[in-house]
C-alpha cells in the first residue's frame, strides 16, 4: 500500500473506533511519540507491543463520550490526521475536550513513526 492508501485505511478504522485493528498498518519496529509523557510513562514508545500497551492504557483510563476524526492529509511519505475527543479521565472524573494532530511517517508500506501534537505538550 502507498501512503495515501495507508492513511485512508487508518482514518476509516479510527472513525469506527477500531484503533487496535490498525496495528496491521504498523511496522513491528514503529515508534510513537507523545507531546508529553502519560502519568508514569515515557513520551516515546518503541515497537508495536509498546504502542499497543499505550493504547490499552488509554482505554483503561479514559471514557470517550464522543470522537471526531479528520483527514487524512498526505504529503510524500507522511500524512496528518486530526482527532477531537470528549473524554472523562476515569481516575479523577475530570471531563475535558482534547484535540490533537497525528503526524505519521510511512516506509515500505507500513507506518514506522507517529507523532502527536496537542496543547499541554512539552
Amino acid at each position: 500500500m502507498n501512503t495515501t492508501e495507508i492513511a485512508s485505511k487508518l482514518v476509516a478504522l479510527c472513525k469506527q473506533g477500531k484503533f487496535q485493528d490498525a496495528k496491521v498498518l504498523y511496522a513491528p519496529e514503529a515508534v510513537s511519540v507523545e507531546a508529553s509523557a502519560p502519568p508514569g510513562g515515557q513520551r516515546e514508545s518503541v515497537g508495536l507491543a509498546a504502542i499497543q500497551a499505550k493504547g490499552e492504557w488509554w482505554v483503561a483510563n479514559h471514557e470517550v463520550h464522543s470522537m471526531q476524526v479528520a483527514g487524512p492529509w498526505p504529503n510524500d511519505d507522511q500524512f496528518i490526521v486530526g482527532f477531537r475527543f470528549d473524554v472523562t479521565m476515569k481516575p479523577t472524573g475530570q471531563r475535558f475536550m482534547m484535540e490533537e494532530m497525528g503526524l505519521y511517517t510511512v516506509k515500505d508500506g507500513k507506518i514506522v513513526r507517529e507523532e502527536f501534537f496537542y496543547s499541554g505538550g512539552a
